[in-house]
């Protein structure tokens, strides 16, 4: 079945938001609220869904260029880092469709968003602890390294902070 991306819409949020809290702990907890912001946000809020049935998201992520006002740790690294990146605040792919590359076809997304951005790079963070072992071999599949870690959280968590050139 062949997967198409799209803008999410005010209508995605319910859906999105349960695959969001049914990724927790590789993602953290939203309520209805927070997602609305974290999309509000982003510079791309994009859902993948298959061609057969474009109305129904099985997957999204959240990108945002530097400047937003958005207090996440790990982003306030990467500004601190850079001036010319998109950030990849989550990428969530719903249980039953795991697996089928949807993956990548959301990252083919925003590296383009990035190219049209004129970003040079790109960067998100995956959790070491608690670990996500899947995750981090699915960004090193596609070119992201490592580039420090940091805890947040008050320490409860702590990620790999990973970047690629666009």
């Amino acid at each position: 079945m062949t997967a198409l991306t799209r803008a999410v819409r005010t209508d995605d949020l319910p859906a999105l938001l349960a695959m969001n809290n049914d990724a927790v702990p590789a993602v953290n907890h939203l309520d209805e609220e927070g997602l609305g912001k974290l999309v509000a946000l982003s510079h791309r809020a994009v859902a993948v869904v298959h061609e057969g049935d474009p109305a129904t998201p099985v997957g999204f992520a959240l990108a945002m260029l530097p400047g937003a006002a958005y207090a996440s740790e790990n982003y306030r690294w990467f500004e601190a880092r850079s001036g010319s990146f998109l950030y990849v605040d989550r990428i969530v792919v719903g249980g039953r469709a795991r697996g089928q590359g949807l993956g990548r076809v959301l990252y083919d997304d925003l590296f383009a968003v990035a190219r049209a951005a004129r970003c040079a790079e790109m960067f998100c963070e995956v959790n070491l602890e608690p670990p996500n072992p899947g995750s981090l071999v699915f960004h090193s599949r596609l070119g992201f390294e490592q580039l420090d870690t940091q805890q947040t959280k008050g320490g409860s968590v702590v990620v790999s902070l990973l970047g690629r050139a666009v």
